[in-house]
């Protein structure tokens, strides 16, 4: 097995997930004893959220540059951002060290692709529903996405950051993605993006009023398949 480093701490609630998801899949697919092997740096969260201006950005990727560095020079093979907010600095990490960095869009649109899905909904933090640098990974493998509703935007992110990055869940949040998910398929959404890697703590992945691609599992299969050196999806 190959070892991968993970960038977590953004939140520390989906960095469990993430070691949970993987050692769970490396153990059913490889031997009932069988861990992965993983270096985590789990980064303090309250020097990256809610990142506004450039210069905010711009050192959240200093940030994420230095502990790349310190994963590959600790022994990983490769890499993954446990964040997807944190891929808008996807370019400056990965020209940083010379180990692999598994992009979360790329791996959700290749599992969107492969489900014949064509049209979607994103949800996620403000940069992940409103910019471009995750939409246009989705958008290569030929998915049509709706345009963000700025009043969703707005309950997201607040539910994001206000409660599930702390490990909140309220009976409330459940019910304002489910009318989310709800107004989407009405607006002819054929999927929805979970893109924010806790989002499933309110959202039911397997039952729901369209197919939901979970960010964080899709991610967590892909860590999966390369330690195993296996190919995504298979």
């Amino acid at each position: 097995m190959r070892k991968l480093g993970i960038i977590g701490g953004m939140s520390w609630v989906s960095t469990a997930t993430y070691y949970d998801h993987i050692n769970r899949i490396v153990q059913k697919r490889a031997a009932p004893m069988a861990s992965a092997p993983l270096l985590i740096e789990s980064l303090d969260f309250c020097q990256l959220y809610a990142l506004r201006e450039e210069r905010d950005w711009q050192r959240a990727a200093s940030v994420l540059i230095e502990s790349a560095k310190r994963l590959e020079g600790a022994g990983a093979e490769g890499l993954i951002i446990g964040a997807n907010s944190m891929h808008r600095l996807y370019d400056d990490v990965a020209v940083s060290v010379n180990i692999p960095i598994l992009h979360i869009a790329e791996y959700v649109g290749l599992a969107m692709k492969l489900a014949g899905v064509t049209s979607a909904a994103l949800l996620g933090t403000r940069n992940v529903m409103t910019e471009s640098f995750y939409r246009k990974r989705l958008v290569a493998h030929g998915i049509d996405l709706l345009p963000p509703n700025l009043d969703y935007v707005e309950m997201l992110d607040r539910i994001i950051y206000d409660e599930l990055m702390v490990g909140k869940v309220t009976r409330e949040a459940e019910r304002t993605l489910k009318t989310i998910i709800t107004n989407k398929a009405q607006e002819g959404a054929g999927a929805v993006v979970l893109a924010c890697t806790e989002l499933d703590l309110v959202v039911d992945v397997d039952a729901n009023v369209l197919p939901i691609f979970d960010s964080t599992r899709i991610h967590c299969e892909a860590a999966a398949d390369w330690i195993l050196h296996q190919e995504a999806g298979g």
